[in-house]
């Protein structure tokens, strides 16, 4: 079965409460999210992974209150906490959702399901011209899709703490052993630094600015979005400094 797993705690170091704060109309980052992906996804089931820490209460009763599937596990294991929500709720493929990307892009996600629903890999994601993932990117517009099967081999091959935190960067690191298929992102998209991430307070007010700004004008899209913040010259020199300062 393919389902999301959205990643998500209350305990970021730059930036706690992140995905709770009041963001747009009320609503935090990750209920936003979660809500997108119940209207534009109806028949993928949503798995929220959380922490068994006492502060991620708050994002496992938000789950529960929009009626989505709830799965608490380790703080710094984040592989274990993906591979045993998997195995909890029978899911063999995953659509992996980082919590703090208020701009993911519901077409391209359309496109990564597709795709990966099709085909026999381990690893699909979106890339630059160079290869890149996207995951390692600032854009904050792309999601990635990767098996359980994949995630079991990368337990099994590391016990290194960067590979446990960061989910996916053992295999297309590694590669060796792995399947992996890129979708290159748009080449007007990978001209511009666009950063809409949210890790530091700067990244969630200059997103919160261009969240209400793009909704009041009914923008969206990646390409349009891209468009939209590239010509407003205050946005791009904050996240600018953005990017300097909080390297991927």
């Amino acid at each position: 079965m393919m389902a999301f797993i959205v990643q998500a705690r209350i305990g970021s170091t730059r930036l706690p409460k992140k995905m709770i704060l009041p963001f747009y109309n009320g609503k935090g980052i990750l209920e936003l999210l979660i809500q997108k992906l119940k209207i534009h996804f109806p028949s993928i089931p949503i798995v929220l992974a959380t922490t068994e820490e006492e502060n991620d209460t708050t994002i496992a009763e938000l789950g529960k209150k929009e009626k989505i599937k709830v799965f608490r596990g380790s703080e710094k294991n984040v592989l274990e906490r993906f591979i045993k929500a998997a195995e909890k709720h029978k899911i063999s493929k995953i659509i992996r959702i980082c919590a703090d990307n208020p701009f993911l892009d519901m077409k391209a996600l359309q496109i990564l399901i597709e795709k990966f629903d099709h085909a026999q890999l381990d690893y699909l994601a979106f890339c630059t011209s160079d290869g890149k993932p996207s995951i390692k990117t600032h854009f904050g517009f792309w999601a990635e899709g990767v098996s359980l099967n994949a995630l079991k081999k990368v337990r099994h091959q590391t016990e290194s703490p960067i590979y446990l935190e960061h989910v996916t960067n053992f295999i297309y690191e590694k590669k060796n052993g792995f399947k992996l298929k890129f979708i290159r992102i748009p080449s007007e998209v990978e001209i511009f630094d666009i950063r809409l991430t949210v890790d530091t307070q700067e990244d969630f007010e200059i997103t919160k600015e261009i969240y209400a700004k793009s909704q009041e004008k009914g923008i969206s899209g990646t390409k349009e979005i891209v468009k939209f913040v590239s010509s407003n010259y205050d946005w791009m020199c904050r996240m600018q400094n953005q990017i300097e300062r909080n390297e991927k």
